[in-house]
């Protein structure tokens, strides 16, 4: 058995916990309906997870938001040597929110966020072409998010809170071997690890108003995780074994500058710009609890590049109880042409977003949204062991649409 047998497997571990794969913003509603906007408007309860500075901007004393969304998401590869196209079946996503948000007095509020940003299946199939790269991947990832924010001034907010992120993620696998074809391993672990977010809200005038964020960087270490084999006795034998690993993997800072503009009674309209700190994301190392000649610890270089996305959209007050939004976003890939991989099929993605909310009454509303994404077309080849490659076109599709409730009081 070649030393490198498991090293292309276990680069794949926690990816999607990354900006990789099916990663959307889908934090409310609201804000989807327009192109993910929210730093710089205040839209209700979901502000404590957009902006915490505006929260004690808020018109009601008390808010509160809920929602889900519904990922129907699809990639593709097409092998240029065969011109075989093989497609994902990935099963129905469905990312969650919840918000609060209270009052405590003019100048002060407190508020909690429990949300789901990363919570999709990636699933190539067990005897796809790429079968060696990744079968399938199952990722769990719920944040919950105390927060408070402080009125400075009139016109001035500022908020901030702890993220505390539980983890998990369950990964499958066919790793070859000089034996038999379907010795596969499953990796599986959960974590918590902490991050904190803070934010700036400036109301410049009645009509103009100012947002910016800033999430800082979370390093995941994934430890006591179990890589479970299931393979020939013969590939058992030269060292292949259950054993325990670890790992720490960067989530990157984002900082987030927004600009929202009311142009007449009935219109808004907002724009935004992100700048994602991917390069923080240099190497994925990982360490066996027991090596041997087969499975010794690796260091995998990944050398992700900083990405940026921009976002505009626009709300429209149709009547005295229905609002209707529309929103463009670009969100820039972070991954370079030599680290490409079907476990990581991302690109830049252009996302289309429309949504409306219809107030039932002055306390109680209901959210939809609907976003379609178009992940560019992308040809690269990923080296495989020492002396390998495997590579094609990759293009994906995902087709969200969500719904969410609003109470205030």
């Amino acid at each position: 058995m070649k030393k490198t047998l498991l090293f292309p497997l276990l680069t794949s571990v926690p990816m999607l916990m990354f900006a990789g794969g099916f990663q959307v913003n889908l934090q409310g509603n609201k804000q989807t309906g327009m192109g993910h906007l929210g730093t710089a408007l205040t839209q209700g309860a979901s502000n404590v997870y957009f902006n915490p500075g505006s929260m004690t901007f808020l018109e009601n004393d008390f808010s509160s938001e809920l929602g889900a969304s519904f990922i129907l998401s699809e990639v593709a590869f097409q092998d240029q040597s065969t011109g075989v196209t093989e497609r994902t079946d990935n099963p129905l996503g469905t990312p969650f929110y919840v918000y609060g948000n209270y009052k405590i007095n003019e100048k002060l509020a407190a508020g909690l966020a429990v949300y789901t940003p990363f919570g999709s299946t990636i699933d190539w199939g067990e005897n796809w072409s790429g079968k060696e790269q990744i079968q399938d991947i199952k990722l769990q990832a719920i944040f919950i998010q105390p927060t408070i924010s402080y009125k400075l001034t009139e016109k001035l907010g500022f908020g901030a809170g702890l993220n505390v992120v539980l983890g998990s993620v369950e990964l499958n696998r066919n790793i070859g071997g000089p034996v038999g074809n379907n010795n596969t391993v499953n990796l599986e672990g959960s974590t918590t690890a902490y991050g904190f977010n803070t934010g700036l809200y400036f109301q410049a005038t009645e009509d103009l108003s100012i947002g910016l964020t800033y999430r800082s960087q979370v390093d995941v270490e994934l430890e006591e995780g179990d890589a479970t084999f299931d393979v020939h006795p013969a590939v058992r034998a030269l060292g292949v074994d259950d054993t325990k690993f670890s790992a720490t993997l960067p989530l990157p800072a984002t900082t987030t500058l927004g600009f929202g503009y009311k142009v007449n009674d009935k219109l808004l309209v907002s724009l935004e710009g992100s700048f994602v700190q991917w390069s923080a994301y240099e190497s994925l190392d990982f360490d066996f609890e027991d090596n041997s000649p087969a499975l010794t610890d690796s260091e995998n270089p990944r050398n992700y590049e900083d990405a940026v996305i921009i976002r505009v959209g626009a709300q429209y007050a149709a009547t005295e109880k229905l609002d209707v939004r529309a929103g463009f976003y670009y969100d820039q890939s972070p991954v370079q042409d030599e680290y490409f991989s079907p476990e990581t099929p991302n690109s830049d993605n252009l996302g289309f977003t429309t949504g409306a909310s219809f107030e039932a009454n002055d306390n109680f509303g209901i959210d939809v949204s609907l976003l379609f994404i178009v992940g560019t077309e992308r040809e690269s080849s990923y080296p495989v062991g020492t002396n390998g490659s495997f590579g094609g076109k990759y293009a994906s599709r995902s087709f969200i649409p969500g719904i969410g409730l609003h109470y205030n009081f």
